[in-house]
């Protein structure tokens, strides 16, 4: 099975399990929305690719799906700082694949690891440096492996190269499916570790400093997930 329907099956298992809630919630999604979404990308990416035209196809697993959760979660994003976030880590993200692409051997075989997946992990790391927070890192990660291949077929378009471009398909999503788990892994991961560090969110407005915490005043905020956190535990209360 290629790997990026095995990360689904997996991710799939977990939430059925309730592992990840926590990070689901923080990403606006539910069990029955999450398992949704992954069980279409499954089923969608096993239909043929529906033609476009003469050299232009798309997988509704690799790339319609994927957009729709896209589109989701970008309205469902807490700022307007964080839309923004994820709008130019999707650009940066998009630009890398389609300049690793120009740079990577063009004989696949030659490689010991497969493009695909450099693509997927490319795209994942640079989604969460620019993106940080879970939703934006997601989005960056996803859209920006799509955002890749749109360009390539504009390329191909103005230089009248007759090569067929197949959005989400023929092995893109598993560059899709990689790149989002791990920008949100990464994310979620780093997220963590800075919540540990700083003593969790009750002192997300104090910066650590000197072995102690101290004000922050007029320092970044912490992160989107913390603010929207507090504002759900008001609204709780």
């Amino acid at each position: 099975m290629p790997l990026g329907l095995t990360l689904l099956v997996v991710a799939s298992i977990l939430v059925l399990f309730g592992v990840g809630q926590r990070l689901l919630d923080r990403m606006r999604l539910n069990d029955k929305t999450a398992l949704l979404f992954m069980a279409a990308i499954f089923i969608g990416s096993l239909v043929p690719d529906l033609s476009l035209g003469r050299y232009f196809s798309i997988n509704l697993g690799g790339a319609v799906v994927p957009l729709v959760l896209v589109v989701y979660l970008f309205v469902k994003a807490g700022t307007a700082e964080e839309r923004s976030r994820s709008v130019w880590a999707t650009l940066l993200s998009g630009a890398a694949i389609y300049l690793a692409g120009r740079l990577l051997p063009h004989e696949p075989e030659t490689m010991f690891i497969d493009p695909n997946y450099v693509y997927g992990i490319l795209a994942g790391i640079i989604a969460y440096l620019f993106g940080r927070s879970r939703r934006a890192s997601f989005i960056a990660g996803v859209a920006g492996v799509l955002l890749a291949d749109i360009a390539q077929g504009i390329e191909n378009f103005i230089r009248n190269i007759p090569a067929p471009i197949r959005l989400g398909g023929a092995g893109a999503v598993d560059t899709v499916v990689l790149s989002g788990f791990l920008a949100v892994i990464l994310a979620e991961l780093v997220g963590e570790f800075r919540e540990r560090l700083q003593g969790g969110t009750s002192k997300k407005n104090m910066r650590f400093e000197n072995a102690e915490f101290t004000s922050a005043i007029g320092a970044e905020e912490y992160d989107d997930e913390a603010k929207e956190r507090d504002n759900d535990e008001k609204d709780r209360k």
